[in-house]
């Protein structure tokens, strides 16, 4: 079994989604334990984006959009405004940040918001 799930690993992406559909299997053994993993220890992620790169945060369930920015630089919960989010699959289906806020997918939220897994924060501070 270990053997086959590394031979699929070692596929290209789009011949990995052709043999796993093939198959009628949705996911990989290690994406599979992973998020068992994240579940089992109350675990989430959050994504940042921007010109350099696009990085996922892991936090504790249930944290709040101050305590994550805090997560990425203290400057960042220090002097906390808001956090510009959008869920992941949202952006994803708008195609672009500027199509999801013309779609009115974008959202402002206070430090108190609860941030959800595959949210995408840009954190608006000023220290």
């Amino acid at each position: 079994c270990a053997t086959i799930e590394a031979e699929i690993m070692a596929l290209d992406p789009a011949d990995r989604a052709e043999f796993l559909e093939g198959y009628g299997i949705s996911t990989v053994a290690r994406d599979r334990i992973i998020r068992a993993c994240y579940d089992a220890l109350g675990l989430i992620s959050f994504l940042t984006a921007g010109e350099p790169e696009v990085r996922a945060w892991t936090i504790p369930r249930d944290t709040h959009a101050v305590d994550a920015a805090g997560k990425i630089h203290s400057d960042l919960a220090r002097g906390f405004i808001r956090a510009e989010t959008v869920a992941f699959e949202d952006l994803k289906a708008a195609g672009s940040m500027r199509e999801a806020k013309a779609a009115g997918k974008v959202r402002l939220e206070p430090k108190q918001y609860v941030v959800k897994d595959g949210d995408i924060l840009n954190i608006k501070f000023n220290v």
